[in-house]
């Protein structure tokens, strides 16, 4: 015979094991069924744009750093460009010089592909900056 104080903790991890599952399935159902943002949006910027930016270009065109004299930290700086112009032709990434250097397809006398070092980005986030840069390229006002 089962000793009563191991029925009773198979019971209490049971119903354990029931109130996460409860409790945690709005959260995954929340996750999962989250809308994408427009990409015209500046949510789709601070969702989507911002830590392909962060983890790819902030390093060297970020916060104190503005290599070649290019900010991506704010609108107006991406829309300014750098000292060899702009980057970012607004609804047009195909125009783009950002579109053509992360594709690693930059002007032949000077390649300069981004992000210098490590992997080229992943068609997925190429793709990503290139329908927010069709869709306006917006950012929010902080930025």
């Amino acid at each position: 015979m089962v000793p009563v104080w191991k029925r009773v903790a198979v019971a209490i991890g049971a119903v354990s094991l029931a109130a996460v599952a409860v409790l945690w399935q709005p959260h995954v159902v929340a996750a999962y069924s989250a809308p994408n943002p427009d990409p015209g949006s500046a949510e789709f910027y601070t969702q989507k744009v911002k830590p392909i930016f962060e983890s790819n270009c902030f390093r060297c065109h970020g916060g104190v750093n503005h290599r070649g004299g290019l900010t991506f930290d704010t609108q107006a700086g991406l829309l300014k460009g750098g000292h060899d112009g702009a980057v970012v032709v607004v609804g047009h990434p195909e125009q783009s010089l950002l579109v053509k250097l992360i594709r690693h397809e930059g002007p032949a006398d000077d390649p300069m592909p981004m992000p210098p070092k490590g992997d080229k980005l992943s068609d997925a986030d190429i793709a990503t900056v290139s329908a927010w840069i069709k869709a306006g390229a917006k950012m929010p006002d902080a930025q």
